[in-house]
């Protein structure tokens, strides 16, 4: 097969090294995207522009070099930094891409505001649905370098981002860089969401301040608001994180997410997935978005709604945490059952009898395997002038996983 050339155009289009143009005079067919393309509006080759779905780029890419004509892809600064390169390696193979890097946005960006570039996150929203891998970046590092598109343009990440409680950031925005047009601004996310942007953008968030709570595992109960002492106690919640056994890119529920402690300190397990905390109660929900944002824990997603009924719009989850109880029937926990990913666990924390003796009844027509753990903690208080050690209710951990053979701990690996 013959060689694919990606040539990288850098930040100012207007400038063209000698690389660059004898590659793209050589080119029989050249493919971009259409402001790419209109540089070279009187190049006598086949034009492709790049358009979605992008499967149908690669079958005429592909096409062309069934009659061996000289291919070159115009891209955005390095096609291998967030770029086309990495979809025409993987269809084409590496040995028929050349890719021709050049100055990225980023390295444009962080020049012009005069800070190093490589410690900064970079995210893209470009083609995305979503802005969670944005939430999930906002937890660990203090500054994020967005791609943007016509559908999360500045003003909408902005305003996204403060609907998510965040206002520790402010946002650096460099619009049409590398032309005639170009601005740079600093605002912060209530002026940006309130601003017009020119169309060809690029962001880059600062912190600004950290969180009041420093996210990490085992935070004590005193530092959530909760209510009425409806909390996962801190020993519970750490026997119970630890037999979820979560991964960093899984996808986790919290059911009857309470105050939301479980959530908030699974996301700093799931940095790179998604934790999704449920909760039907209204003020519970107000607390675990005040919990979220106090922790920075901006990864947490928080729906408010009537299980099982509003489970249906999540997302399959790798790890469930059932830790308000599963009420008077098993509804909760079969539609948790069903949408289990492979190789999956549900955790549910019990103080009832009649509960776990329900939970375990369905497991076992299930052919689930399972665990249960007694916590019984103790924990020491002041009493004339010596301490003693009050007891908090027993809770069982009850750990599940599917098609294992009864006997075997869950998640256990022969």
């Amino acid at each position: 097969m013959q060689t694919i050339h990606v040539v990288g155009l850098g930040v100012d289009h207007r400038e063209f090294t000698p690389m660059i143009l004898k590659r793209v005079d050589a080119a029989e067919v050249l493919v971009g995207g259409d402001r790419l393309l209109a540089l070279f509006r009187d190049h006598p080759g086949v034009k492709i522009p790049i358009r979605s779905p992008l499967e149908d780029v690669i079958k005429r890419i592909a096409d062309e070099l069934k009659f061996h004509r000289e291919v070159v892809v115009l891209a955005e600064g390095d096609p291998g930094f967030f770029g086309i390169g990495k979809r025409l390696i993987d269809a084409f193979g590496k040995e028929s891409v050349i890719l021709y890097p050049n100055v990225t946005m980023l390295q444009a960006a962080a020049s012009g505001i005069k800070i190093p570039w490589h410690n900064i996150k970079i995210v893209s929203l470009h083609g995305r649905g979503e802005m969670q891998p944005l939430f999930r970046a906002l937890v660990r590092n203090d500054r994020i370098g967005v791609f943007t598109d016509p559908n999360f343009h500045p003003a909408k990440v902005a305003e996204e981002l403060l609907q998510r409680g965040v206002d520790a950031f402010k946002m650096h925005v460099f619009e049409a860089l590398g032309t005639a047009s170009e601005k740079v601004g600093c605002f912060t996310l209530t002026e940006a969401a309130a601003r017009l942007f020119f169309p060809l953008n690029f962001i880059i968030l600062e912190r600004t301040k950290h969180a009041e709570i420093p996210l990490t595992l085992g935070l004590d109960d005193d530092l959530y608001q909760h209510q009425k002492g409806l909390i996962t106690k801190r020993e519970i919640r750490a026997v119970s994180l630890s037999a979820l056994e979560i991964e960093p890119n899984h996808t986790v529920w919290d059911l009857g997410a309470g105050c939301g402690s479980v959530a908030i300190e699974s996301s700093f397990l799931a940095h790179e997935g998604a934790v999704l905390a449920v909760e039907k109660d209204p003020e519970r929900i107000r607390l675990i978005r005040a919990n979220v944002s106090r922790c920075g824990a901006f990864g947490v997603d928080v729906m408010q709604g009537e299980m099982p009924g509003c489970l249906q719009s999540l997302p399959d989850p790798d790890r469930v945490f059932i830790g308000g109880g599963i009420g008077n029937d098993t509804r909760v926990l079969a539609e948790a059952a069903r949408r289990l990913k492979p190789g999956g666990k549900i955790v549910l924390n019990l103080v009832l009898m009649g509960s776990l003796a329900r939970a375990m009844d369905y497991l076992r027509e299930q052919k689930w395997t399972f665990l249960i753990t007694q916590i019984q903690v103790s924990r020491s208080k002041s009493t004339a002038g010596d301490q003693r050690l009050a007891a908090l209710n027993p809770v069982y951990i009850l750990s599940a996983a599917p098609g294992l053979e009864t006997g075997r701990r869950p998640g256990h690996k022969e």
